[in-house]
């Protein structure tokens, strides 16, 4: 049986909390939904920000819903156009991360951590995992058939839990380095 499933580019981005939203946009300011995303009550929004750092600024969009902690998501590239500290982490996991400035049309708020790169995972239900034999937190091998470019991603994260649904996430360093446009489908290998 094949393990295979959707490989989707995750670009910079970023997670607010409710009181940061209302620093950046105003008092009262309610996220608005632009487009669901693949795992189930995730959400791009219209909101953006600016993403400061020591020595430049990107644009990033805010995903939904708030969070208990600001996140701010970059490519290893970004995080050196941004001159920040990114740390390889898990989605979630910001204590003793990069810091950095967002500024949004209503204000800035400086974050003394929570700028991470995230590791490459792939999100799965209970069943998914049970079928592929893949536990929660199990590191996997992932091929990536792309044309002239195919590789095999080491060091792949795998997230159990009937919160989500079968979808690997990289950003868009790893996508560019696999040479993936639109959509493909990844295989846990041996």
């Amino acid at each position: 049986m094949k393990k295979e499933f959707i490989v989707e580019v995750s670009a910079r981005h970023v997670h607010v909390t409710k009181e940061t939203l209302e620093k950046l946009f105003g008092k009262g300011h309610e996220l608005t939904p632009k487009k669901d995303l693949s795992q189930p009550g995730q959400f791009a929004c219209e909101e953006k920000v600016t993403i400061v750092g020591e020595k430049g600024s990107l644009k990033a969009s805010i995903l939904g819903p708030c969070r208990p902690e600001d996140q701010v998501e970059v490519s290893l590239t970004d995080a050196r156009s941004l001159g920040v500290t990114a740390p390889i982490r898990e989605s979630g996991d910001v204590k003793g991360s990069g810091k950095c400035k967002l500024v949004g049309p209503c204000g800035e708020v400086e974050l003394a951590e929570g700028v991470i790169a995230a590791k490459r995972h792939i999100h799965m239900t209970v069943a998914d995992g049970e079928r592929f034999g893949i536990t929660d937190k199990q590191i996997v091998k992932v091929k990536i058939p792309t044309e002239g470019r195919a590789l095999i991603f080491d060091d792949v994260v795998a997230r159990v839990s009937d919160k989500y649904a079968l979808a690997m996430h990289i950003d868009t360093d790893e996508a560019n380095a696999a040479a993936l446009s639109g959509s493909i489908m990844g295989e846990i290998v041996e």
